[in-house]
């Protein structure tokens, strides 16, 4: 990468921060990025360790890169304004959810294997376990033979139900009881079986605003409301509206992501996930709270679910390996001490167990230290991800186009240019073999007319870089139009 000519008049250093920054303005070197070590930069241009410190040191006064404690110097993206506060609904009422037809068609589109995957968030395909995986389970299949093709118990195989409560123990210092956690396939099912195991037909519930879309279905598939609650996309739920919205309608229960949210990828403060428990427990209202993101925090931080942050709430935490390890696997867990015969019986009606290979699978997988280690290179590849596509955004996108700032997880949450219509975008992309979901079925309401997620969970290519911006020029054209 680097030339170095000694005879030059021009001091070691400076030939070091031009040819750096050279590499970045052609896009060599991409944001997020991370540059080589002080050692090998010495030994790859030939000069010494400090003459490439103080390179180092310069470029970061010039705010061109930036060093992560005990990680090193990495490019920095472009500053990009954050999303401003998503406006509480209209109306305030809850509302069936009003955007299904569109949601069968980004469905559709998210699962076109042909299509740039930038609609699905898939957070663990930017850097697959597959390899360690297989070991895992050949492990498995030479141990366990035929009984690793027969059936689990209702609850789950006790192995993985185990290593599960020492991951929350290692990882975010909390106590789980392995009785009380319960294998699903998927966190989908673990939601379904939560939400059945507290609310009715008509029953009432509030959910974030955006909120995944996911919950947004099972709400109406059970045929219940949904209540949409203010949220800040800094420190999530807003919790004097959500005591107004308590006040205001018989809210059965609550769905929240507390540590990692989808889309706006940020984790409410300790001191809210505490208030938030406190409220609750005021109104005698259930929490859900969706737990699928908690390991995929950029900095490593493990958020502590709220479920482990009050004494007498009625809390039901649920988890999955699908955004961190195998989607395909299908496995996910409720945890909840007051609801575990509810969620034991729901559990035997709607599927009877969980597949066994797979549970045996990740059990070792845990136990073996390969999950922690995947994590940790998980996690810089999707920050790094994250900046490239802030970068890129800020470059193609209108000026106007604001966007979230995820502290984790594989989503930026985009507010485009107000004549922008995130459906018309959509149904643009696909045609030019892009995938995108629109903001609409992020909101019961059909609201988010001019918002879009983007993901960057997925091992990053050109054809990534082409889409973002594809998907910058034509949101430019349809602002002129």
């Amino acid at each position: 990468m680097l030339s170095i000519d000694k005879q030059d008049d021009t001091y070691l250093y400076r030939q070091v921060i031009d040819l750096i920054g050279e590499n970045i303005d052609t896009g060599t070197l991409r944001p997020g990025d991370r540059l080589p070590s002080l050692r090998k930069m010495s030994q790859s241009a030939g000069v010494s360790i400090p003459t490439v410190r103080q390179a180092y040191i310069e470029l970061e006064r010039q705010r061109r890169i930036e060093s992560r404690p005990q990680s090193g110097f990495y490019v920095r993206h472009r500053a990009i304004n954050p999303i401003v506060s998503p406006a509480p609904s209209s109306d305030g009422q809850p509302v069936c959810l009003n955007c299904r037809p569109l949601m069968e068609r980004v469905y559709e589109g998210i699962n076109n294997p042909n299509l740039v995957p930038l609609g699905i968030a898939n957070p663990c395909m930017a850097k697959p376990a597959a390899k360690n995986l297989h070991r895992s389970m050949k492990r498995i299949m030479s141990r366990a033979e035929e009984r690793s093709l027969g059936y689990a118990s209702t609850l789950g195989e006790p192995s993985l139900r185990r290593q599960i409560a020492y991951h929350y123990l290692d990882t975010a210092g909390v106590q789980a009881q392995p009785d009380h956690i319960a294998i699903t396939n998927g966190g989908q099912e673990a939601l379904l079986i939560a939400l059945s195991a507290v609310a009715s037909t008509g029953d009432v519930i509030a959910v974030e605003t955006p909120t995944y879309h996911g919950m947004l279905e099972l709400i109406d598939g059970l045929g219940m409301l949904a209540v949409e609650v203010e949220t800040c996309p800094e420190e999530g739920v807003v919790l004097d509206e959500l005591r107004r919205t308590l006040e205001a309608y018989p809210v059965k229960a609550c769905m929240f992501s507390t540590t990692l949210s989808n889309p706006l990828g940020v984790t409410m403060p300790e001191r809210d996930r505490r208030r938030l428990v406190q409220i609750l427990e005021e109104f005698d209202t259930v929490l859900i709270e969706d737990d699928v993101y908690g390991d995929l925090r950029f900095d490593g931080y493990r958020p502590i679910p709220a479920q482990f942050l009050g004494d007498h709430a009625r809390i039901i935490t649920c988890g999955s390996f699908s955004k961190t390890a195998a989607p395909g696997y299908r496995v996910g867990w409720a945890y909840s001490p007051h609801f575990i015969e509810d969620i034991r019986r729901l559990k035997r009606a709607f599927s009877c167990s969980s597949g066994f290979l797979q549970q045996l699978t990740l059990a070792d997988f845990l136990a073996s230290g390969d999950y922690a280690r995947h994590l940790k290179m998980l996690r810089p590849e999707l920050q790094r991800n994250a900046e490239r596509m802030a970068a890129l955004i800020g470059e193609h996108f209108p000026s106007e186009t604001r966007t979230s700032k995820p502290v984790g997880g594989s989503v930026l949450w985009l507010e485009l240019p107000e004549n922008v219509n995130a459906e018309e975008l959509f149904d643009d992309a696909i045609a030019a073999g892009i995938s995108v979901a629109p903001g609409q079925i992020f909101s019961p309401a059909n609201r988010y007319d001019n918002f879009v997620r983007l993901s960057f969970g997925h091992p990053w290519s050109d054809k990534t870089d082409d889409a973002v911006r594809w998907l910058g020029r034509r949101v430019s054209e349809l602002a002129k139009a």
